[in-house]
């Protein structure tokens, strides 16, 4: 196998054979194309901790950069967790640990924490279902890695999709949304000397498994039962939250409805029902919103957070029992990266924005870079991580590439930007996918040139199949909208023919 390097010039990519060849940096900021003022701001704000506001159009890198931003940062050091107040339930206390004392109580827990063992010493199934064994090449990782570090497959399980002619096809479509690598926890059995059978449960535990044989599960199992407590956050966690604002409840928390309200020896213990939202779980980390406009009224909500760095747990339906339970001051210290589109900015709180800009920085994010030697070579390096990250689509050769380029002329050209290339990436990976679903399905080993053109007329929009076929957008909508009336009209006449038939009768 031909040694990887980093490509800096375009030289360097003609002397390869194909993108294989080219070494992905290790350093996620490295692997942004363009966008110098926004990466150079980026890593201020993980070093400062600084909050930022990224604008721009959709797929120019701004997640992306969220999530390297939360990749430089230190690991988190505290934990959070609730406990039984018995004299007052609905009032759960507060606990926040630190690593330190977390470590400790693991330790003197010891007998109910099992056996810690390196992945390879494992039953090979075990490691694989836990993600730490690759399927394709049975090297080691850790399961938070989506592709195998060595053969740069997916590690994602596709299930019975994996021998399906369009499981390459359907696995792009899960690639772009959150899966995690891998159970948790896996059960087996195992035979004792005396040929009794008892339980054994493997877990996660950062890059060792944990074995938990029958004494240490009862053990576990008399802690649990004699701890009244809930992990809100835990220790060993992601610092990287993406938030949705789909409901108050995924953003800021809640306690959960319960039937007995509580009663004691009937229903569930309030603090058994709280919710940790978005904004806690990025505690010492991240927080990603992505069009932070469309908030809308909860955006104020990220703002008290974001001044008193807490914010208190609190059932979010007053129909609800949980509505009389709240914990105050649950920590949520993070660092806020916003994304919003230009013609959106007049949509973000005002206060917040002075927020923002008070303890951060906004940045205008670029839509195009320099059409020039270095920027080429990064765009070879671009195809190469596309096709790394998909893990579905073979590699392409340096002519694929070279059309890769040509369509980013092409485009940066619509946004009135010349001698440029687009940083509209997002598009040109979809253009790259559709390229290598085109090769899988030819069985060919690389994608090429003409697998590039013939995926930009699969990849176009629907508008613009629109225009092929009407001659503009518009006439296809009228189109549409009289072939629309026809039908209305046929079947009215239909449903109502009977009604003439009355009127001369």
């Amino acid at each position: 196998m031909t040694e990887k390097k980093l490509v800096t010039t375009w030289a360097d990519v003609e002397g390869m054979s194909s993108t294989e060849d080219i070494l992905i940096p290790s350093n996620p900021l490295d692997r942004v194309l363009g966008q110098e003022e926004a990466i150079a701001l980026a890593k201020i704000a993980a070093k400062q901790r600084r909050h930022l506001l990224l604008v721009g159009p959709p797929g120019t890198g701004k997640s992306m950069i969220a999530r390297a931003i939360s990749m430089q940062l230190p690991k988190v050091k505290t934990e959070i967790r609730v406990a039984d107040n018995p004299e007052n339930p609905e009032k759960p206390f507060l606990e926040v640990l630190t690593e330190e004392e977390v470590n400790r109580e693991n330790t003197a827990l010891s007998g109910a924490s099992g056996k810690l063992l390196d992945p390879d010493k494992a039953p090979r199934h075990v490691a694989e279902k836990l993600g730490y064994v690759c399927k394709s090449c049975g090297q080691m990782s850790l399961p938070n890695e989506v592709n195998c570090p060595h053969c740069g497959k997916t590690k994602i399980d596709m299930g019975g999709m994996q021998n399906n002619p369009f499981g390459d096809l359907l696995g792009g479509m899960f690639q772009a949304m959150p899966v995690s690598i891998g159970k948790e926890r896996v059960n087996t059995t195992r035979t004792l000397a005396d040929g009794t059978e008892e339980t054994v449960v493997f877990e996660r535990a950062g890059d060792k498994i944990r074995m938990l044989d029958q004494k240490a599960l009862e053990k576990r199992r008399q802690v649990d039962k004699n701890s009244k407590q809930k992990v809100l956050v835990k220790l060993d966690r992601e610092p990287f939250v993406l938030a949705t604002g789909a409901s108050e409840t995924e953003l800021l928390g809640d306690v959960r409805h319960d039937p007995y309200g509580g009663h004691q020896g009937l229903g569930t213990p309030a603090y058994e029902r709280v919710i940790p939202g978005s904004i806690h779980e990025a505690h010492e980390g991240v927080l990603f919103v992505d069009e932070i406009s469309h908030l809308g009224e909860l955006q104020r909500f990220i703002l008290t957070a974001m001044q008193d760095k807490e914010f208190p747990i609190t059932g979010r339906n007053p129909q609800s029992a949980g509505a009389s339970v709240k914990v105050d001051h649950v920590p949520c210290d993070f660092i806020l990266v916003a994304a919003c589109n230009i013609q959106d900015l007049e949509n973000i709180l005002s206060p917040l924005r002075s927020r923002i800009i008070g303890g951060g920085y906004e940045v205008l994010v670029d839509v195009a870079m320099a059409d020039n030697d270095a920027n080429r070579a990064k765009y070879a390096q671009f195809v190469a991580q596309e096709i790394t990250m998909d893990g579905h689509i073979p590699h392409a050769t340096i002519g694929a590439v070279e059309a890769v380029v040509n369509e980013g002329r092409s485009r940066a050209k619509k946004d009135k930007q010349l001698n440029s290339l687009t940083l509209r990436l997002r598009e040109l990976g979809g253009l790259i996918r559709a390229a290598g679903d085109l090769a899988v399905m030819e069985d060919a080993p690389l994608i090429t040139e003409d697998h590039i053109k013939r995926a930009l007329k699969r990849a176009r929009p629907a508008e613009d199949q629109i225009r092929e076929i009407y001659g503009s957008y518009t006439k296809g909508l009228s189109k549409d909208l009289s072939e629309s009336q026809k039908q209305k009209s046929s079947n009215y006449y239909m449903e109502n023919e009977h009604l003439g038939d009355t009127m001369f009768n």
